[in-house]
């Protein structure tokens, strides 16, 4: 068996080289200038939750001096998970890891929707935690709650991560 090296510019190429036969189209024709567009297909709802609100603690400040709190997580794909480990700074520090893959699953902060590594390098490390946690917690347990115990009675209650204040819905 050979070995193959897999670079980021050639992933693409090699996901679909390897891709089950129900999952490759058929080559099609190239479109005319007078052919007009397919229309988009439906989009169905089956029920799946695929993107979840947050709200960061401290907030993404960009170049201009804006600061972006609320967001918006997907869910991970295989694909988003196998990624970060062919990326070369990934390589020479795995602690990046995490940095890539969180830039790969933002949607947006605020209104900022082209979230690559650079923003996520460029966050407070607090809100950098909250992301992980909260990537843990959607892809592996599927909700944004957690349980905590209030520090002076020590009633135990439920809280959603993905945001607002206590009170506001």
């Amino acid at each position: 068996m050979r070995r193959r090296t897999v670079t980021a510019g050639n992933l693409e190429e090699i996901l679909q080289a390897t891709a089950p036969a129900t999952e490759t189209a058929a080559p099609q024709p190239p479109a005319t200038a007078h052919a007009p567009a397919p229309a988009p297909a439906p989009v169905r709802d089956h029920g799946l939750r695929t993107e979840f609100e947050f709200e960061l603690p401290r907030g993404y400040v960009d170049e201009a001096g804006t600061v972006h709190r609320h967001g918006a997580m997907r869910l991970a794909t295989a694909r988003d998970e196998l990624r970060p480990q062919i990326d070369l700074r990934v390589k020479e520090n795995p602690a990046y890891l995490s940095v890539v893959l969180l830039s790969q699953v933002i949607t947006r902060i605020g209104t900022v929707t082209d979230v690559h590594a650079g923003v996520v390098e460029r966050m407070y490390a607090t809100d950098v935690a909250f992301l992980q946690d909260f990537y843990r917690r959607v892809n592996s347990e599927g909700h944004t709650r957690a349980a905590v115990t209030c520090p002076h009675c020590e009633g135990a209650f439920e809280v959603d991560l993905s945001g607002g204040r206590l009170g506001e819905s």
